[in-house]
């Protein structure tokens, strides 16, 4: 016969037994920073004697840091779609500055005619002044990114620390608005191109790189971007021009050096 004591006991470890597997997930789920509990938990203290101007930006970033935890639902293995998250890593990385510098260097080298030339050219500084503004913008704003998957490997290498705005976002609206100015003639390639475009925006939201605000900035920055470029848009002739200048310039002022080296 059992006395008071065990059996008291043995219902303490029932009913902490019971309490573990009604959770079975929760250690499960910890493992994924972006959406164990508390992670990204930002509190926004809201007092009527505040001005307008700021209740107002409380609530828009209150609502920013909602929806982007809302799409974050590839930021590890173990969110919901977490088994399409290697899918969504190759959409991502069709939008990074590394194989567009690249492939617009190589096309650049091996152009068949100046007019390819030309574009690529022209693709290639755009991709150049893009990557150094949202640098700048960056470094000036300084906004954490969100918690990510950090046994990722592959992102240890390109995940910047700041994440306003989003660079592959103002990238895929840049490349967006320079084919469907340039190259696109047909329907169903601008349809690509914007689709394209779309696509490596959502990445970024799926994978919780960004909050929603990066990529809406990025998008309208690279849009603008290309409007720049447009205006300031550089012709073979015109580079060959300015190069014929320098180099005269320079042999010029080599010759001018020589000839007073040898009078002294």
């Amino acid at each position: 016969m059992s006395s008071p004591a065990s059996r008291r006991n043995s219902c303490r470890g029932a009913a902490a037994g019971s309490r573990a597997e009604s959770h079975p997930g929760r250690r499960r789920a910890s493992s994924c920073p972006y959406f164990s509990p508390g992670a990204q938990s930002e509190d926004f203290p809201v007092s009527l004697s505040q001005p307008m101007f700021a209740i107002t930006l409380r609530f828009l970033l209150a609502v920013d840091l909602w929806l982007s935890k809302r799409l974050g639902v590839c930021a590890c293995e173990e969110s919901p779609w977490g088994s399409i998250r290697p899918l969504v890593r190759l959409v991502e990385f069709s939008g990074h500055v590394i194989p567009w510098l690249i492939g617009t260097v190589y096309s650049l080298l091996r152009g068949e005619s100046v007019a390819e030339q030309e574009l690529m050219l022209n693709l290639t500084l755009a991709l150049i002044l893009d990557l150094l503004v949202v640098r700048a913008v960056k470094t000036l704003v300084r906004r954490r990114t969100p918690a990510q998957n950090r046994s990722d490997i592959f992102s240890a290498f390109f995940v910047e620390r700041y994440s306003f705005p989003s660079g592959h976002a103002s990238r895929a609206a840049m490349c967006a608005r320079f084919f469907l100015a340039q190259l696109a003639d047909t329907a169903s390639m601008r349809v690509l191109v914007v689709g394209w475009a779309v696509l490596v925006s959502l990445s970024r939201l799926l994978l919780a790189r960004h909050y929603v605000t990066d990529v809406g900035f990025g998008l309208a920055m690279g849009y603008c971007q290309y409007s720049v470029m447009e205006r300031l848009w550089v012709t073979w002739d015109c580079l060959q021009d300015q190069l014929f200048i320098k180099l005269r310039e320079s042999l010029d002022r080599a010759y001018g050096l020589w000839m007073v080296d040898w009078k002294h």
